[in-house]
Order: C-alpha cells, then sequence, then structure tokens
C-alpha cells in the first residue's frame, strides 16, 4: 500500500496508508484528515484544495482545464496546488507529500 503524508493546517505531520487507486480525498477522509471535500469529489467545488511538495509535482497527472478553473475559486493557491479529488494514489506515489492551505472557500453553500 503506498503511503502519504498530509501536512496538517496545525503543521503536524501525518503519514497513513492508502489503498491504490483511491483518490487522494478519500485517502484523507479515511483518516480523519481535516478536508471538507463538499461536492464529495465532482470537482464543483475546491475545499480539498492542497499544496503538493515540489518534489512530487511533476510526478502527477496534468491539470485539466475544469481543475484549474476551481482553484482560481480558492485562497492560498500555489503554483503546486491541485485538488485532492483530482489525485490517484498509485503505488508510484508511495511517499507523496501534501500540505493543507489555511483555509478553503466553499463555493457550494
Amino acid at each position: 500500500m503506498p503511503k502519504v503524508v498530509f501536512i496538517e493546517r496545525n503543521g503536524n505531520r501525518k503519514e497513513v496508508k492508502a489503498q491504490a487507486n483511491t483518490t487522494l480525498l478519500q485517502v484523507a477522509h479515511a483518516h480523519g484528515i481535516d478536508m471538507e471535500g463538499a461536492c464529495e469529489g465532482s470537482m464543483a467545488c475546491s475545499t480539498c484544495h492542497v499544496i503538493v511538495a515540489d518534489e512530487w509535482i511533476k510526478k502527477l497527472p496534468p491539470v485539466h482545464a475544469t481543475e484549474e478553473d476551481m482553484l482560481d475559486l480558492t485562497y492560498g493557491v500555489t503554483r503546486t496546488s491541485r485538488l485532492a479529488c483530482q489525485i490517484a494514489v498509485t503505488p508510484a506515489l508511495d511517499g507523496l507529500t501534501v500540505r493543507l492551505p489555511t483555509a478553503t472557500r466553499n463555493m457550494m453553500d
């Protein structure tokens, strides 16, 4: 099982095991990570925004225009920002490290 490292809002590092081919959002929810995911992965919000560690960003599939549009609606976006619902955890991503932003914005409310 691949491992994923979440850097939580308070700076705590939480390393968890991920079921292969589940989304990063699903992994976060399965392990009690404070990630909302208001649209449940349908890419209709940006509440699963994560900041991917620099060394991992090029190992992820390219960002689609719809994902970029959703990221434009949230706070604290960086060049390595992604939506966790769009990242499938695979064995090639063993050790993937992401940081939760200090705030998210739920456009669905």
